[in-house]
């Protein structure tokens, strides 16, 4: 009795560990979004160094691109050395790179500074994810992460503020507040465990797995709806700003007040994915594509301030119903050996989707000629991808009505 009350509480997660996790998970939008708004200071400040137009942009992409690159590769290790102790490593590397620029003051090694931070990143997500996937079944796990897609979309609206505000004292302040990685250090020690390490984990996955294969037919075909759930979420952020531009609209203010309404549906849209998790993956992301495709192309056409901030508010909704489903699917389709290198492939697909966008964009306009149609096309796109949707469970395995199910857990009602 004593035996299996100690794998009881080996196998559930401390108080805490959720919350440490959702806010680890924050931690790679930082790379992102942070040094946004002081990107002009910086080139700036480096006018008279070579190549200063196509360096600056990468000190912002750089990490995103190392995430998409390099997760796979995170999530191996983390099969093999151990989720906690990975975490933990990359979050000191986190903490010691991310400051670097303060006392740098050369593009080529800040660029250098930046590939350490986005390696860190990469196994920062790849590990925070997989512990929940780890730590958590069945709707406590699907709760958990639609708290994810909460938390990260929120933080990005507010580490974008923070960076603006810092900004104000000079371009080298908002590098700071990356050394809050240090601090997650000893409280990552103290509150997570290794799963690795429980007995009951691991003849639990015995039973229920044996010598299972690595689903790649599944998860494949998840990852594609992921890089095109991700190519069409970041839409808003980057080219709301422009198109406001070209219906004469230039205020900072007035974009940020609609972004900020982007993220607010994003919230409520995943919010939503606990009770419509039932559906099953097939269903609901032919439902987020729909809206999300129908958001774009509304705001593709916006004539004035109000329609812009309508279909950002559309878009927001499928967007957020869209990334918990496509991160639970994944998690679920991984057996315990395999959730790590699983998580990494998915967040590389994750992660690409979001470096891939602007490009896409960009390669767009050249077609169209005009940004508006290039985001409304952008948004038939998720339409299609909605039509794909219906298809896709068949593809990955299951049935359109399959809820999703984790191995060896429960169902998701």
């Amino acid at each position: 009795m004593n035996d299996s009350l100690e794998k009881e509480t080996q196998r559930r997660p401390r108080p805490g560990a959720g919350l440490l996790l959702l806010l680890g998970s924050c931690l790679p939008i930082l790379g992102g979004v942070l040094i946004a708004p002081v990107l002009p200071r910086i080139a700036g400040h480096f006018a008279g160094s070579a190549n200063t137009a196509l360096l600056v942009p990468i000190v912002l992409t750089l990490p995103a691109l190392m995430i998409a690159l390099f997760s796979p590769f995170a999530g191996w290790f983390a099969d093999r050395l151990g989720r906690k102790r990975l975490l933990i490593l990359a979050m000191a590397v986190y903490g010691i790179c991310g400051p670097l620029p303060l006392i740098l003051d050369d593009l080529t090694t800040i660029l250098l500074s930046r590939a350490g931070l986005g390696l860190a990143e990469a196994a920062i997500m790849t590990c925070c994810t997989t512990l929940i996937g780890d730590y958590y079944e069945g709707q406590a796990r699907a709760r958990l992460l639609a708290w994810q897609t909460i938390a990260t979309s929120l933080s990005a609206a507010t580490f974008f503020m923070v960076g603006g505000m810092l900004g104000e004292h000079g371009w080298r302040t908002p590098f700071s507040v990356y050394f809050i990685g240090l601090l997650f250090v000893p409280l990552m020690y103290l509150t997570l465990w290794e799963p690795m390490q429980s007995k009951f984990r691991q003849e639990s996955t015995k039973r229920v797995t044996g010598n299972s294969r690595f689903p790649w037919r599944s998860l494949s075909v998840i990852c594609l709806l992921t890089t095109v759930a991700t190519l069409g979420f970041f839409i808003i952020p980057v080219q709301t700003g422009f198109l406001l531009g070209h219906i004469g609209i230039d205020s900072p203010k007035s974009t940020g007040m609609a972004i900020g309404i982007s993220h607010a549906a994003v919230f409520a849209g995943a919010l939503s994915f606990r009770w419509l998790s039932r559906f099953g993956p097939g269903l609901l992301l032919s439902a987020a594509f729909l809206v999300s495709g129908v958001g774009l192309i509304l705001l593709a056409t916006a004539a004035d301030y109000p329609s812009v901030v309508i279909a950002v508010l559309i878009n927001g909704l499928g967007c957020g119903l869209m990334l918990p489903t496509v991160v639970n699917w994944a998690l679920s389709s991984l057996s315990f050996e395999h959730r790590g290198r699983g998580t990494g492939v998915f967040n590389a697909s994750f992660f690409g989707g979001q470096f891939a966008s602007p490009l896409l964009i960009m390669a767009l306009i050249s077609v169209f000629g005009e940004r508006s149609e290039a985001v409304g096309a952008v948004g038939w796109a998720l339409l299609l991808a909605a039509v794909f949707s219906l298809i896709a469970p068949r593809l990955a395995g299951l049935r359109l009505f399959d809820p999703i199910q984790a191995k060896g857990d429960i169902t998701l009602h």
